[in-house]
């Protein structure tokens, strides 16, 4: 399995929240749900995201965009309409005052808005647990990237659109499913863009990915520099500064963070003691295992899966 594959096996939507917005301008909506991964395909029309930072991008009819949460943002027709609408977790709507609109703006099936034939129609799905939106992604990614007409299999877009307004039975297994493929096409697309990873880009090198593959596929093995060196044919000097240089940083940082960024997700997505997990990613005993996480996260491996928030995570992947 390739690094992109393994990467994107981690989606898996359960109960995803899907809505289909209908929304006449001016209107603004203060995004605030706190979900880790959240994807808005724009139908008709346009809207602006917009970050607290100040970062600006606009959305056009086919564009995708994939957002990474958990920080707030705001979605508008323009970037000067003021929030009119403020979204909480669990998809609680209420004005910036605080009441309730939910029943208020509902339009239909999985449609909610201002109009029925608004000039602006987008598709939102939200992945609400971290889980299911895969901690090694998430880390992955950039806050926000959109992804223009044709990045993403038209026909996908088209059948999400199609299928968020039914109301059949078993509905909510396929809108999951049909989320998950949207996201997985878009993301494919964005790896392939020069703004992915730089580990990801470093897999076409005959040396770095060579050592990558052997890191990533091989976690409980006890990996050295110069066990790795030997292992792809060259210095261990040649092979520390072409992987430095490449990925952004030394061989063993890199196996570190994978291996704990593999830990993280084997803790809530499997039963296995923490021990066993220790010595499946390639640490000699639950104690070094809970040394190193709790180091890297803040939490330690016993409350990270019980729920508690682990601090934010590198990028590496």
């Amino acid at each position: 399995m390739d690094a992109l594959a393994s990467l994107l096996e981690g989606p898996r939507a359960r109960g995803a929240f899907l809505m289909c917005s209908l929304l006449d301008p001016p209107w603004s909506l203060r995004i605030q749900d706190e979900a880790p991964l959240t994807v808005v395909a724009m139908v008709r029309g346009h809207a602006w995201f917009l970050t607290d930072d100040g970062e600006r991008r606009r959305l056009g009819a086919g564009d995708v965009a994939i957002v990474r949460g958990p920080d707030p943002y705001t979605v508008a027709d323009d970037p000067e309409t003021p929030p009119q609408i403020v979204i909480h977790p669990g998809q609680v709507t209420t004005t910036p005052q605080g009441e309730i609109l939910c029943e208020t703006l509902s339009l239909g099936v999985r449609q909610w808005g201002t109009d029925p034939h608004g000039a602006t129609a987008m598709v939102t799905g939200t992945y609400e647990s971290v889980g299911a939106a895969s901690r090694r992604l998430l880390r992955a990614l950039p806050p926000a990237i959109v992804l223009g007409p044709g990045e993403v299999d038209t026909r996908l877009l088209a059948l999400l659109v199609d299928e968020v307004t039914e109301d059949r039975p078993a509905q909510g297994p396929v809108l999951d499913r049909v989320l998950d493929l949207v996201l997985i096409a878009g993301l494919r697309s964005w790896f392939a863009r020069a703004e992915a990873p730089a580990w990801y880009h470093a897999y076409g090198d005959p040396l770095v990915g060579r050592a990558l593959r052997l890191l990533q596929h091989n976690p409980a093995h006890g990996w050295t520099v110069a066990g790795l060196a030997e292992a792809v044919g060259v210095s261990r000097a040649a092979l520390a500064r072409r992987f430095t240089e490449l990925v952004g940083e030394p061989p063993m940082a890199f196996l570190t963070e994978w291996r704990l960024a593999l830990a993280a997700d084997l803790l809530q997505e499997s039963d296995a003691t923490i021990e066993a997990i220790a010595r499946q990613v390639g640490y000699g005993s639950a104690f070094a295992l809970s040394t190193a996480f709790k180091r890297q996260f803040g939490v330690s491996p016993r409350d990270h899966r019980q729920g508690a928030a682990p601090a934010e995570l590198s990028s590496a992947g």
